[in-house]
């Protein structure tokens, strides 16, 4: 038996409505919680407690970004893990590749979007991230839940099959800047990070020939869900044109929403630069860009 099926990586309030409790499928929460340390630079929490305490759609399990789908080992935040790394953490939710999946999260659907990415590199489309998010359900005065939720059972047999090609390395980006090979660059962070103007990391600003689509500015600020194919058009602008769109940001999450916006448009030739601007700032022979006057 397969769950409900996807015509689209994204699902509507009313779909998930409509489906949840189905057999093969699998809500997950995927949340994670920002906050600033005493030095001022970002940190990062589970959204677990908020799962429990504050609420989740009925029958959503936690999905752990930080602990069980990034790499730990890697000095870099939220680097992908391996694939029996990732087999074994969607295996764990109850997961097989026969299962429907319905991601989301309580911010703008960043967190959703790289878990969705995630199994999209892993080889397994059977994954949407909910149109806006937890914040769109509540809004729209759905049911919720709290506590926490067990798995139905654990699953060994979640086959995954890579797809390299949508990841670039610090390598790629350097081949692209050097003009060995051909991509649009785009940056997802907002425009004063993009600029220099703010940013936690020493060298502020951006890779240079990028073009900036922040990652918030693809939602509509009232109902939290992405904005329509038009506008959506607007936001990234003359990188369409290119064969090939890599997108990067702070830690390859931001990126993520933009690499769903491109999918959703059609574009077929999306990758992410994991390492983004955690890993290029902090190698001082590569250039930076800013814009701050």
């Amino acid at each position: 038996m397969t769950g409900p099926a996807l015509v689209s990586p994204l699902v509507s309030t009313q779909w998930l409505a409509d489906y949840l409790g189905s057999d093969q499928l699998v809500v997950l929460d995927a949340t994670v919680v920002p906050f600033a340390t005493p030095t001022g630079k970002p940190g990062f929490l589970s959204g677990h407690e908020q799962y429990l305490i504050s609420g989740h759609i009925p029958t959503a399990l936690f999905a752990d970004l930080i602990e069980e789908f990034s790499d730990t080992e890697v000095k870099l935040p939220f680097a992908h893990t391996s694939a029996g790394a990732f087999a074994a953490a969607v295996g764990a939710l109850g997961i097989d590749n026969e299962t429907t999946v319905v991601v989301y999260d309580t911010s703008i659907g960043q967190w959703a979007s790289r878990l969705w990415w995630l199994f999209r590199t892993f080889g397994y489309d059977r994954v949407a991230v909910l149109d806006g998010g937890y914040k769109k359900w509540i809004a729209e005065g759905r049911e919720t839940d709290v506590g926490h939720r067990e798995p139905t059972g654990a699953s060994t047999s979640f086959v995954v099959t890579e797809r390299p090609e949508l990841w670039v390395t610090k390598a790629d980006i350097e081949d692209i800047l050097a003009g060995a090979s051909s991509a649009a660059l785009v940056c997802a962070l907002p425009p004063k990070e993009f600029s220099g103007e703010e940013g936690s990391r020493a060298r502020r600003g951006h890779i240079p020939g990028s073009t900036n689509t922040p990652a918030a500015r693809l939602v509509d600020r009232e109902s939290n869900a992405l904005l329509p194919e038009a506008g959506l058009r607007d936001a990234f602008g003359p990188a369409l044109e290119q064969e090939r769109i890599v997108a990067y940001c702070a830690a390859g999450i931001l990126a993520s929403a933009d690499a769903l916006a491109l999918t959703l448009l059609g574009h077929g030739n999306v990758a992410v630069y994991d390492g983004s601007l955690s890993e290029w700032a902090a190698d001082d022979r590569l250039p930076i860009v800013t814009l701050a006057g």
